[in-house]
């Protein structure tokens, strides 16, 4: 069967008209509708969480184990040298210069121990106290 639409004649896309008629695809992928669900996660069940170690061996579960707690006090040391360097900008910006050295002094042996447990690299430690002291050395 031929139709003719603007004085040109056309096939007829169907060759049989007693078929049921199909509903039209969508000719590329993002004109397809969006899943209800993400599928490049891991889906819940069997799949571990993310940040969950699955561990194969008894050495791995072992090493799992003491990245956990080393990871625990790394923070902890990390966040005692922030409240440091804090105090002795709370201090500089009270304005007291007196009170501001006296942090400072506090300050630089928790500095100098995270870099010697290699928490914190040398080169940042050294310009936190630079830095520091040098607002220090500008407080009239």
């Amino acid at each position: 069967m031929s139709m003719q639409l603007n004085g040109a004649i056309v096939a007829s896309a169907s060759l049989c008209e007693c078929a049921t008629p199909r509903p039209p695809e969508a000719p590329f992928a993002f004109d397809k509708p969006l899943a209800d669900e993400q599928t490049t996660r891991p889906r819940t069940g069997d799949a571990p969480e993310n940040g969950d170690f699955v561990a194969n061996t008894k050495s791995a579960e072992k090493a799992a184990e003491q990245a956990e707690k080393h990871r625990a006090r790394n923070v902890a040391l990390r966040s005692r040298m922030r409240t440091a360097v804090r105090g002795v900008t709370a201090a500089i910006a009270g304005g007291n210069k007196e009170a501001a050295q006296l942090s400072y002094q506090k300050a630089v042996p928790v500095i100098d121990s995270l870099v010697s447990k290699q928490i914190v690299h040398r080169n940042k430690a050294a310009r936190h106290k630079s830095r520091l002291a040098a607002r220090i050395r500008a407080m009239q």
